[in-house]
């Protein structure tokens, strides 16, 4: 017995030295250190998340509730038109797209909100955007990798422009124009020139359907076939017009308008200076 409990002893006399409490304490702060190391940059996270949310709700309660409704239902007129459509569901994009490019908020409703100064810093933006996502699932802001055209070799590109011209020409022209100019609408509204836009707007642009636009979900329209709209509307910005004038691109209206007033005009001009020059010669003639 007394051989068994003799390593016994000498392990609890080894216990009771300082070291072995100093070792324990060490022990417990690695354990702690590394637990807080896994699982703080998760909690780190989810505060800044929160946080930014609460940001945009106070900037949305200040300059968005009064058409949007203070939880984004959106409000009607007392004679049932809708002041502002309800935002659930439209998604952090559709924030970003219309916030980011001045268009909301809105100086007054009407049938097309145009283009403005942007009110908003980046961070609010974003802020505006986390708030209005948090208020039911939509599309998210797109990454540079879905518009970016960096990396594409010169054959890449060349084909990703004759793609996105097909799909352009076939479902954005006749809003748009060929070239991207833009063009009335019908009700007061009008398609916006789309062209030295920034391709993250345009790409937001399809993928949210904004105001009077269809809406091109990736289901519709993949991210790539995206991306080739962009390269097509960013080879009309680079290529200059060979043809002369380009009379703002927007098609027919400008050229008619151009061959009446300035082709016919000078041709009835003309007829008119012939037809007055060769009655005074006429009559002096008689004269004779």
């Amino acid at each position: 017995m007394r051989l068994l409990n003799r390593p016994l002893g000498r392990l609890s006399r080894h216990r009771r030295r300082p070291l072995a409490g100093l070792l324990v304490v060490l022990l417990g702060l690695l354990l702690t250190g590394g637990l807080y190391a896994v699982f703080s940059p998760a909690q780190a996270s989810q505060d800044n998340s929160a946080a930014q949310i609460k940001q945009g709700r106070e900037l949305f309660l200040a300059g968005c509730s009064f058409c949007h409704g203070q939880n984004g239902q959106g409000v009607k007129t007392l004679d049932g038109n809708q002041l502002g459509p309800p935002l659930i569901g439209v998604g952090a994009a559709a924030v970003d797209f219309q916030v980011g490019t001045g268009r909301m908020p809105a100086v007054q409703p009407g049938p097309q909100i145009p283009r403005k100064e942007v009110s908003y810093t980046p961070d609010e933006i974003a802020a505006l955007a986390a708030f209005v996502a948090s208020l039911g699932p939509g599309p998210a802001i797109p990454s540079p990798e879905d518009y970016s055209l960096a990396g594409l070799s010169d054959s890449e590109l060349q084909q990703a422009v004759a793609r996105g011209g097909q799909i352009f020409l076939s479902n954005c022209s006749a809003c748009h124009n060929f070239e991207g100019s833009g063009g009335a609408m019908p009700k007061g509204g009008y398609a916006p020139r789309i062209r030295g836009v920034p391709a993250k707007y345009i790409y937001e642009a399809m993928l949210t359907g904004p105001q009077a636009m269809d809406n091109f979900s990736n289901g519709n329209l993949s991210p790539a076939e995206k991306r080739d709209v962009i390269a097509y509307l960013q080879s009309l910005q680079d290529n200059p017009d060979f043809g002369g004038f380009g009379l703002g691109g927007i098609g027919p209206v400008s050229e008619g308008m151009f061959a009446w007033l300035f082709g016919i005009g000078s041709l009835v001009g003309v007829a008119t200076w012939i037809a007055a020059h060769t009655a005074r010669t006429s009559k002096t003639k008689a004269e004779m």
